[in-house]
């Protein structure tokens, strides 16, 4: 485990307004950010959005940090880190969940960029015991189109019924391969826990290095991520350092959602999401890790990484789609989803490095809720005017605050007021 340093954060940021925001770190070439406080206006907009958001999910509380370059910054800690608990802060820890899936891809490129491996490497070659699978790529595991179904589907009654259990990667493999349909590798996108823990298992046999000593050396220590890791699969949620507690809703006896009677799922092992969704993180280290992604920071970073995107869904409006990892949402790249106890959502926009990161503390809500609040509030954001000195951008989003913002209604599963 990296050593828990956000003792420094907290000190800055009883300084300034714009502490921990996503600073250039060494190495690294990001967007000047305006030591600014947005408007009483726009921080009321803010925080209305996430309040009724937090209400909607039932969650106890959230975390949240919204990063313009020309215009300022808001962080924010909503609610508590658990019902009756104490006040969340911006730099509580968390289970950053699916953000996960985008820093595995990030060792992949740093791999392809060493020369270790290829994008077209079948994941045979590295991972024996899956005969007919030769044709599979590790390109196509970045990004999720692969085939492959997700386990987590088949494994949510038994992740609740035994939250400290630890899973192996091949085992969590083997329930995704076991319910695969007929997709041609390649050729359609559906996010797949599956591909991404047989990615980390298929990077962990080329090095002969476990997935945290990768991730440390690609994503955290350049990026200068100091509250975050991948835990050690027989970690603790207390020892993992993670202290927003993870909530999950369960039915009354009517049938509703009990929002008044959460259930602590804390203590669901990081194996269960390993390179899927087992990091652990804070606000700062995710914003300035999703900037420094957008923005093509990192010597392995290319644009091809997110050229010729397939759509997110078969519904999806054209502006919506994914590769390499990540989502695309007009200019924005981010990743979102939920984890028993989590639902977490981090985008950033590749032209501006104006950046989003939200975590509710509640699963029982869509995922769908947590990526309509970071889009409602990269909406916001985007019409901000610039601080003295400062440029505002021309370029906007294709979609409203309100249109976002009736989307997290529609998500609810608890009364909002």
């Amino acid at each position: 485990m990296r050593r828990w340093t956000v003792a420094a954060c907290a000190a800055i940021m009883a300084m300034s307004l714009a502490a921990c925001a996503p600073e250039a770190s060494s190495g690294l070439t990001l967007p000047t950010q305006v030591d600014a406080a947005f408007s009483d206006e726009a921080q009321s907009q803010l925080q209305s959005a996430v309040d009724r958001a937090v209400a909607a999910s039932g969650a106890s509380g959230a975390i949240v940090g919204v990063w313009a370059p020309w215009a300022g910054t808001w962080l924010k800690g909503v609610g508590s880190i658990e019902p009756e608990g104490k006040a969340t802060s911006t730099d509580t820890t968390f289970k950053a969940g699916t953000i996960t899936r985008a820093m595995t891809c990030d060792v992949l490129y740093g791999l392809v960029k060493q020369g270790t491996v290829a994008l077209t490497d079948s994941v045979t070659e590295y991972v024996p015991g899956l005969p007919g699978y030769e044709a599979i790529t590790l390109g196509e595991l970045c990004d999720s189109t692969s085939g492959f179904a997700s386990y987590a589907s088949r494994l949510d009654g038994r992740f609740m019924a035994n939250p400290t259990r630890r899973w192996s990667p091949r085992e969590l493999v083997a329930y995704g391969i076991g319910t695969t349909g007929d997709a041609q590798p390649g050729t359609t996108f559906a996010d797949s826990d599956t591909g991404y823990v047989l990615l980390g298992l298929a990077l962990e046999h080329a090095t002969h290095r476990t997935a945290a000593d990768l991730l440390d050396e690609f994503v955290f220590t350049p990026t200068e991520m100091d509250a975050t890791a991948l835990p050690d699969p027989n970690a603790s949620a207390d020892s993992a350092g993670v202290e927003l507690a993870g909530l999950w809703t369960p039915n009354a006896e009517d049938g509703s959602a009990a929002c008044t009677a959460p259930v602590d799922v804390t203590d669901l092992s990081p194996s269960a999401g390993y390179t899927a969704a087992g990091v652990v993180s804070d606000l700062s280290d995710l914003g300035r890790y999703m900037q420094s992604l957008a923005t093509g920071a990192r010597p392995y970073d290319t644009d091809a990484r997110f050229e010729n995107p397939l759509p997110a869904a078969g519904d999806a409006p054209s502006w919506f789609t994914a590769k390499g990892g990540v989502y695309q949402a007009g200019t924005l790249i981010g990743q979102y989803g939920s984890i028993p106890g989590y639902l977490t959502a981090a985008f950033a926009d590749r032209n501006t490095g104006m950046t989003v990161v939200v975590v509710l503390n509640d699963s029982r809500a869509s995922n769908v809720l947590v990526r309509s609040l970071a889009w409602q509030l990269a909406a916001i954001a985007s019409k901000l005017p610039a601080a003295s000195g400062q440029t505002a951008p021309e370029a906007g989003l294709p979609w409203t605050a309100d249109e976002m913002g009736a989307q997290v209604t529609a998500s609810a599963v608890c009364p909002v007021p």
